[in-house]
Order: C-alpha cells, then structure tokens, then sequence
C-alpha cells in the first residue's frame, strides 16, 4: 500500500541535516533521566558521531518528587564535527514535569524546541514546583517550538500488555520520550532496544519487554502526529580509524588501572570506602576481577589508605578512590606513603565543599589539599585527566610514575570528568608502555633507601626475598640504611631527597604543548576538566584573529619542564578553574608572574562563553554576548529571548 492510499497526503520530507545538536533530558530524579541520555549517547555512538555529555544529579539523595530540589538533568551535544564540550545551551529541552521545565527553560537557546509531558502538568506538579500558573498558556514559553504530549497515558496504554501493574508502567515513560526523540533525529530503535534487552531480559524479561514497547510507542507516536514539518540528521564524524566505546571519566579511569597492572606485570589492589562520586570506579573494578584485580570495600578511608599502602609494602599495585571529605581522612597515612616511599596512587574524584558539600556538583578546590595537605614536608606527584577519555591514559601515567619514582601519586579528577562521557578509541596493547620499578637489588650490599642516581628512587623489595630482609614505618629515616634516626642533619637531608625526587620527574614527563601560537598576547592556560571549554574559547577567538594561545596541564607537581618558558612568552596569562584561584596562587608563587584568574565556584562546569568573554576582555575587543543564544547551539535557534518561570 502507498502513503496516500494509507491516508497520508505527502510524503515525508527528507531529514534536514545538521552539524550538531545539543539535547537536555530533565525530570524528577525517579523519572529514569540518567538512564534515558545515556542509552540515547550509545546510541549517538554508535551512530559514529562525536559526544560529550553533562550528567546532572540532585544534591539532595532523597528530595521530593516533582520538586525544584529533585530536578535530575542529562546533557548530550552529538556532531559530525570535533566537539570538546556538552555544549552551554541546549537546543532541545525534554522535561518530564513543570519543575525540570522552571529548573532549565532559561539556558534553552531562543526559539529552542521544548517538549514536555503533559499529563504531568496539574495544579498539584504546580504548587509542588513553585508555578503560580500554567507555563504553557501564560506566555512563558512564547517564542519557543512547544509540543504537549501525553506521555505517561500514551505509555500505560503501550506497555497494558505486558501487565506490570500501574506504578512499574508508568516508570516506562522515559522510554516512550526517548522514542520521540529517536524519531525526531532520524534514527530507529533497533540500538536501544538491543541495549534495554542486554540490561533487562535476562534478570527481568518483562521489565525489557515493557521498555521496548514504550520506546516503539513514542517513536510511532511521533510518527503519526508529525511533531515537526520534517526531522533532523547528523553525520558521522570523521574520527581517526579506530574501534571506539563510549566511556566516562570513571570507567576509562578503571581500565587504564586494569592496564597499568597489566603493563607493570603487578596484581592491583584496589582498597576504597564509597563516596559520591568516586564509587563508581570501585564498582568497575570489582566487575573486572576476572583479571586478577584485588577490589575491597574498607570499613573507613582511613583503613582503605592503609591497605593500599601494605599491598604496595607487598609488591603489588596499591590503589585508593575517594573525594574531598575521604581525602581528608586520609591524609595522616598519606604521609607515611611519603615517608616509606611506597608506589600508591590515591584518586580524588573532586566534588563541591567544604565538609560534605554539594556531593553530586563537580569542584576543583582540592590541588592545594594535594599538594599540601599533610604535616611536614610531605612532597606528592599530582597528575590530572584532561577528559573522560584521558582519564584512561592518566591512570597509566599515575602508576608509571608511581613505580618508578617510588612515590605516592594523586590523581586529580573531577565530578564533571567522572560522569561525563566521550567516544574513546580503544587502543591496541603494543599501544601501550611496559613500565617498572628502578632501584638496586643486590643482596650483598642492600640498604633499603639507597637511591637510583638518575630517579632517587629507592629499591621496591617483595617481602620475603632472601637477604633484603629490612623495616619501614613512619619515624625519620637514616639515609640509606633507613634505620630510625632523629639526626637533625639527616633529616634536613632526607627531606630535600624527598622534594629532589618529586622534582626529577620533570625530567621524565612530556613537555607542554600549546595549541595556537607560539607567542602573543594571551596564554590560556587550565588544568583538569577545565580543557574542552578552554580550547572551544580560543579556536573561536583564533578563528576571529585575536592572538590567542591555550595549554592544559595534566601534570601539576612538578610541572613541565618547558612551563615557565612558556609562560614568559606571552604578554598576559589567564588561569580558569573551578575554585577561588587555586592554580594561579602556585603559579605566581613559583614564577612571579602576574596570571590573571577566571574562577567559577558553582558547582557547574565553566561554559565556552564565560572564558570568550574573558578573552575578549584581556584582549580589549568587544564583548561578544555569546550567551544570548549563539554559543555552541545545533540545529535549532532562533531570534527570541529567554524565557523564566516564576
């Protein structure tokens, strides 16, 4: 039969294309929103596209449903083109209730698309968001492309079926959304289907058949109501060749520890306490024990360090996770790390303080509490992932350093990284350095803090080896012999072979690279997750003719060899960071330079506008006032304001 004898007067329009789209799914925290982003970026990368993605989780682990406090959101921008950030201003709004719709209508470019469920729309949902009145017949959503759906009904009569029962159909509803969104952007089914079966159908084959018929119900829903006067495609884009997964922050970090053990030909032990938002590396290890892994839930952090470091003590891999508030409790048997001069890497997962904070809101106030954040002289490496992705390449780096410069090494990564998602290109072993420890094992004349000459790095001995019998603990150690000494000299002396060794790894580290010109006006420079809007800010502004440069430093002590040569080559430095100015505090005191901050303690990544605008300003050029509906948008914009609910 053809589309006219079915009823339909004209024949689809074909799919108009586009660069990229940025979509923000938003609801209550019951609504399955962190599940409904994440299947439909699997199914963006699968689709060869490129991602970034924003999870957004309530601070508040029990608030009310359908109010403001227990708002859930889940931003993805997917492009045929290199993309570097979630975007700042979605093009589309998803919201499952009035409260996600207040929470997120006002970053929503002008003339955005949003599209709400409209059972969920009633004068209780009103009053439980603050609404005074309906935001789709008061005038606040003028100006944008809206579409009412009856989601929740819809999706009962779709999964009836099935026979769930009311409370567990209704919980589908996510589903039938992501459906309309599917269809939206030119896309089927058959990837997240295939996802909802190897999730669901083996423990819970009605729970997978009820999903799969929800999002089948929204795509035809879609289909037949003809949402939009045609849909929306993105291209592949063109990666380097390569077999690639989506990966977070968290997951690439637990691969690249599994490799590192791999690599070091060494068991890891992995001992951690959960604590938002590192625990998801310790659920990640414990899944892949089948490669030897050691992973243990402590009774405390403290107990965790401890554990850490006598796995070390032992030959292996030791391995640690926590947050701010864990790290602080770590932190007396950091210290004996140091003075033992054992290869641990303690990974801080960096979220919103002090105290317990904002425990699901990324943060980058805890470099300083990495460098200093223990009694005496106790000298640390600190490396920090610049991506998702790189949080796998990192995590080697970690343990490389750790091994063969015999020293504790943090690893700085943040809320925003481990949560974030990215395509990554699995690499091959041959890839990847084989890496281990330096330091003398000759029985005859063994002193078990004898030092290479090239590292400083002291010997790494097995417990149990004949004739390198020998003791460590926390009290001050005799230089060589590693007997107790109290000597005031050998102190001084063991203290500045502590700082020497940390400082030799400068001369085993990649130097900085600066993507722009070599020279000029102004130097960007981050750290961390700072990276994707940074390096957004200045193409743009290169691409404007401003002299402009930008570097990131995924190794923070020591830094670069090459940093301070860098630094002299440019007339002014701007530091953004997610903190009160932390990097800018060391890197004036250390190269007396005057670096300007750019800092955001909100517990929200920086947006590409916010560091443009500050270019702009350092550089004198006109303001451009790109958060009034240009920056990072997709397909769909245009010419109105933002709107606000009250």
């Amino acid at each position: 039969m053809s589309h006219s004898e079915a009823g339909r007067e004209e024949p689809p329009e074909s799919p108009e294309l586009v660069e990229s789209v940025i979509i923000r799914f938003a609801g209550d925290s019951g609504d399955g929103i962190q599940t409904t982003g994440a299947l439909f970026t699997q199914d963006a990368a699968v689709s060869g596209h490129d991602i970034s993605t924003l999870p957004d989780f309530p601070a508040e682990i029990r608030a009310p449903a359908g109010t403001v406090a227990g708002v859930s959101s889940f931003q993805l921008n997917f492009s045929s083109r290199d993309i570097h950030t979630p975007g700042d201003r979605p093009d589309v709004l998803v919201a499952m209730n009035p409260a996600a719709l207040k929470t997120h209508l006002a970053d929503l470019i002008p003339g955005g698309m949003v599209i709400v469920n409209e059972d969920s729309f009633t004068p209780q949902s009103f009053k439980k968001a603050g609404i005074k009145s309906d935001p789709r017949e008061d005038g606040t959503l003028d100006g944008y492309a809206v579409h009412s759906l009856p989601v929740t009904s819809v999706t009962m009569r779709a999964v009836e079926p099935v026979g769930l029962g009311k409370k567990n159909s209704e919980r589908c509803k996510n589903m039938f959304m992501l459906g309309v969104v599917c269809w939206l952007y030119d896309r089927n089914t058959d990837v997240i289907e295939r996802l909802i079966d190897a999730k669901f159908a083996a423990s819970d084959p009605k729970t997978a058949q009820a999903n799969r018929l929800a999002l089948q119900a929204g795509h035809s829903y879609a289909d037949t109501a003809r949402l939009v006067p045609h849909r929306y495609h993105v291209d592949q884009a063109q990666l380097p060749p390569g077999k690639y997964r989506r990966i977070t922050g968290n997951s690439a970090a637990a691969l690249g520890f599994v490799a590192a053990s791999k690599l070091a030909g060494r068991t890891l032990v992995f001992a951690s306490y959960p604590i938002t938002p590192a625990s998801d590396i310790l659920h990640e290890l414990a899944r892949l024990r089948n490669f030897g892994i050691k992973a243990g839930q402590c009774e405390d952090e403290i107990a965790a360090m401890g554990a850490a470091i006598g796995a070390a003590y032992a030959g292996a891999l030791g391995l640690t996770a926590t947050s701010g508030p864990g790290l602080c409790l770590k932190s007396e048997a950091i210290g004996l790390a140091v003075m033992t001069e054992l290869p641990v890497v303690i990974v801080n997962v960096q979220r919103g303080g002090p105290s317990t904070g904002l425990p699901t809101k990324t943060e980058q106030a805890d470099l300083l509490q990495a460098m200093f954040g223990r009694n005496g002289e106790s000298p640390v490496a600190i490396v920090a992932p610049q991506s998702p992705s790189d949080c796998f390449d990192m995590a080697i780096e970690a343990f490389r350093i750790a091994t063969r410069h015999m020293c504790p090494v943090f690893f700085l990564s943040d809320g925003y990284l481990a949560n974030g998602s990215e395509p990554w290109r699995v690499p091959s072993p041959e890839e990847l350095p084989a890496f281990g420890a330096t330091g003398s094992l000759d029985a005859d004349n063994f002193q078990p803090y004898a030092r290479d000459p090239d590292t400083l790095a002291r010997p790494w001995v097995t417990p149990g080896m004949p004739g390198l019998e020998h003791r460590i603990g926390g009290l001050e150690k005799q230089d060589g012999s590693g007997e107790v000494c109290y000597e005031p000299e050998n102190h001084e002396r063991m203290v500045q072979l502590r700082a020497k060794k940390i400082e030799r790894i400068a001369d085993d580290i990649p130097l900085l690279e600066v993507f722009g010109p070599e020279q000029g006006e102004l130097l960007v420079l981050g750290w961390g997750s700072t990276y994707g809007a940074i390096r957004t800010a200045v193409e743009r502004s290169k691409s404007g003719g401003a002299s402009v440069a930008c570097a990131q430093l995924r190794y923070l002590n020591p830094f670069p060899s090459n940093l301070g040569e860098i630094l002299d080559r440019f007339d002014q430095v701007l530091v953004p960071e997610l903190n009160a100015g932390q990097l800018r505090l060391l890197l004036r005191a250390r190269f007396l330079k005057d670096v300007q901050g750019l800092n955001k303690v909100q517990g929200q990544p920086f947006r590409t506008w916010e560091v443009q605008e500050k270019i702009d300003s350092m550089l004198g050029l006109n303001l451009r006032k790109l958060h009034g509906g240009t920056a990072d948008s997709g397909s769909l914009s245009g010419d109105k304001q933002q709107g606000a609910i009250s």
